[in-house]
């Protein structure tokens, strides 16, 4: 068995099993307010909870929503179909078929679209429906991890007799939901399930990697894509396309004229937007709650400027998205955007708060509207440099930080360099370099 999932018991939960058992009768019964189910996990007693009220058989097989051939043609064609391999690489390390675990990929609904693994645990899994096309959702099996995960949006461990089905609960398991890099919407679940060692503290922070090694992967896939392939030519848009709402995407990030990305139901449209409408929009995007034209008028000519500058720029910014959709206008009293308009900085800000360091390093491809003097893009723009840089010195590992003492953000900061020295071993070749560097900026 590979040491990422060797066996480590619980002794509490083991101790605990029997108090659990009888709490899980009671609310099966119909006694919510047993004092027993106090001693329940709340995670895990609310999720009783919800599968009770739901109706839930204790003892429920798992819809099958898929024949074969529509889970095949359905998987193909889910966002998570490029990340299994990645998934096996972390998950099934060594000879998947004699892991010790089961590993599961399911779909934002809970119904799972992989089931793979050690070949023992899944002929004795599969005989409570725990197999490719079943609904593992809460609402089709209760309290489970992968159908837990999906409901709270964040990870769970479920061990043994924490489970609501009476079927699943010689098994424990761990699982995490998988959300878009862009949208934040959940794209699916990934679950381990196995025994005592699929639900460890060890086995949660693999899992919990791996959905955000994927999300990562996601991403870079995107941003790889769009940097490739040429703009998509029109096409004609059928009427279930005309009625989805307007999309739009704003580069900001070393570039001094922004770009406007919008998808709509006719197709996608790149535009080049002038310096001050890309700070106009910049700010509108920053602001999502809305601006006073005096507020939005001082972001972006400076402090004591009238909004009667800012009202002919308006108008002319107004007609430059009308073109590409008139959902992508703005409101005015107070000035604020209604469609949804992400941008690039955004995008950056978000890896970093989910740890994915790497893949934001690699997307941060300058300053904020580098050429730019408005006050409120100086700000953003300073705001994101410094959450970069407090990022990258306080969690990054030595290579990602290396990376950003090569740019120029990092490159002449000397704690990054001092950091960065500390970081290499004793003998590392890269030693005397930043220690030149070092004593170069000392010099300056």
């Amino acid at each position: 068995m590979p040491s990422a999932w060797s066996s480590s018991r619980d002794l509490s939960a083991e101790a605990s099993r029997l108090i659990i058992e009888r709490a899980h009768e009671e609310l099966v019964a119909g006694n919510l307010h047993d004092r027993r189910l106090q001693q329940v996990r709340p995670v895990v007693r609310e999720s009783w909870q919800r599968a009770w009220h739901g109706r839930v058989g204790a003892e429920a097989l798992p819809r099958m929503d898929f024949t074969q051939d529509a889970l095949d043609t359905y998987r193909s064609g889910h966002p998570l179909a490029g990340a299994m391999d990645l998934i096996r690489t972390l998950l099934l390390p060594g000879t998947p078929e004699e892991s010790g675990v089961i590993v599961a990929v399911g779909d934002h609904a809970g119904r799972l679209l992989w089931v793979e693994g050690d070949v023992r645990q899944r002929m004795m899994s599969g005989e409570m429906g725990f197999v490719e096309g079943a609904d593992w959702s809460e609402a089709s099996v209760g309290t489970t991890a992968p159908g837990t995960a999906l409901a709270l949006g964040e990870s769970v461990q479920i061990h043994r007799s924490e489970h609501y089905n009476r079927l699943v609960q010689p098994w424990s398991c761990t699982a995490a939901p998988v959300f878009d890099p862009e949208t934040r919407g959940i794209l699916g679940v990934i679950d381990v399930t196995g025994g005592d060692e699929a639900a460890t503290p060890q086995a949660r922070m693999l899992v919990d990697a791996t959905a955000r090694a994927v999300e990562s992967e996601l991403l870079v896939a995107r941003l790889r894509a769009r940097a490739a392939e040429p703009a998509p030519a029109p096409r004609r848009a059928r009427a279930s396309d005309r009625s989805r709402p307007a999309r739009a995407r704003l580069q900001v990030l070393g570039r001094d004229r922004a770009r406007l990305e919008v998808e709509t139901g006719d197709g996608t449209s790149l535009v080049e937007l002038s310096a001050r409408h890309a700070e106009i929009l910049l700010m509108l995007a920053v602001h999502r709650q809305g601006l006073s034209a005096d507020r939005l008028a001082e972001l972006v000519y400076g402090e004591g400027s009238s909004p009667d500058t800012l009202r002919p720029e308006m108008v002319r910014l107004r007609k430059v998205l009308e073109r590409l959709s008139p959902e992508l206008v703005p409101q005015s009293r107070p000035y604020r955007l209604t469609a949804s308009v992400e941008t690039d900085a955004h995008d950056l800000l978000s890896l970093l708060d989910r740890g994915a360091h790497r893949v934001a390093l690699s997307a941060y491809r300058g300053p904020v509207l580098p050429d730019s003097a408005a006050p409120g893009v100086e700000e953003f723009r300073s705001a994101l440099r410094g959450t970069l840089r407090e990022t990258m010195l306080a969690e990054a590992s030595t290579d990602v930080l290396l990376s950003y003492a090569e740019i120029p953000e990092g490159a002449g900061d000397p704690a990054v360099l001092e950091l960065c020295l500390k970081m290499l071993p004793a003998r590392s070749p890269r030693r005397a370099g930043l220690v030149s560097r070092l004593e170069k900026l000392a010099q300056a």
